[in-house]
């Protein structure tokens, strides 16, 4: 039987916010299920406070579900074999200012249980794939948005994943960077490795995904294919407006 990447079943996660008296309750997702088939590229789509990053932190084993379960290759995403074969690029990376990135690579690597001669190849490879070259003598500091999301990605991808999970990973970003990091992303997909991605910008989704979920106030609302969109009128977009009004 040929497992899911990633299967969210009737997932809940609910927030409590300590208030002077009491404390208030918020759910974030609601009863969410669905699927990732290996070597999908798989989009996010929902308004601000949808449940979009909550659905990436839980993914990612940072949260935990309050109901439901999630599973990744069919553990649980907290587990050290499910960790090794995801990486996770956050919506705004953070790396020390004054190191270099092949410093801030190699830390990243010894976390992820890399050493040796691995280790140098794996940040060598992580480098070249995302264009660092140039800008290895650099410190972090110096870097654009462009360069750190180019470093998260390296980060990422350091340890070779099979899931490779990205929260807005074009955001911020000038149209050049975006087609740089296009380009990298259709290349993890032609080697096999699933992607699962969230971001507002409907037409990058339109161009990097094989299907799409639309989050509606922490509920999937729609799933469609690319089929599906490039055979309606206004495309993805028209589908994503009538999914959020």
């Amino acid at each position: 039987m040929n497992e899911s990447a990633v299967s969210f079943s009737a997932v809940e996660k609910t927030y409590k916010r300590p208030r002077l008296l009491g404390a208030r309750y918020h759910t974030a997702i609601k009863d969410l299920s669905f699927e990732i088939p290996r070597g999908e590229v798989t989009g996010l789509l929902g308004l601000n406070g949808a449940g979009k990053t909550t659905i990436m932190k839980l993914l990612t084993g940072l949260l935990f579900p309050t109901a439901g379960s999630v599973k990744v290759f069919g553990s649980a995403p907290t587990g050290r074999s499910a960790k090794a074969r995801i990486g996770f690029l956050p919506e705004l990376p953070y790396f020390p200012p004054q190191i270099k990135p092949c410093d801030a690579l190699a830390y990243y690597g010894r976390l992820s249980g890399l050493s040796g001669p691995g280790l140098s190849l794996a940040v060598e490879n992580a480098v070249e794939r995302t264009g660092l070259g140039p800008h290895t003598d650099k410190r972090v500091a110096e870097f654009s948005k462009g360069m750190l999301q180019r470093l998260g990605l390296a980060q990422a991808l350091l340890h070779d994943p099979e899931l490779l999970v990205l929260d807005e990973p074009v955001s911020g970003l000038d149209p050049l960077a975006i087609h740089d990091i296009r380009g990298l992303l259709a290349g993890i997909h032609d080697g096999g490795r699933t992607i699962f991605l969230s971001s507002h910008s409907i037409s990058e989704v339109e161009k990097l995904c094989d299907r799409v979920l639309i989050i509606v106030k922490g509920r999937l609302a729609v799933t469609v294919n690319r089929s599906g969109w490039e055979s309606r009128p206004g495309g993805l977009e028209a589908i994503f407006v009538e999914a959020v009004r």
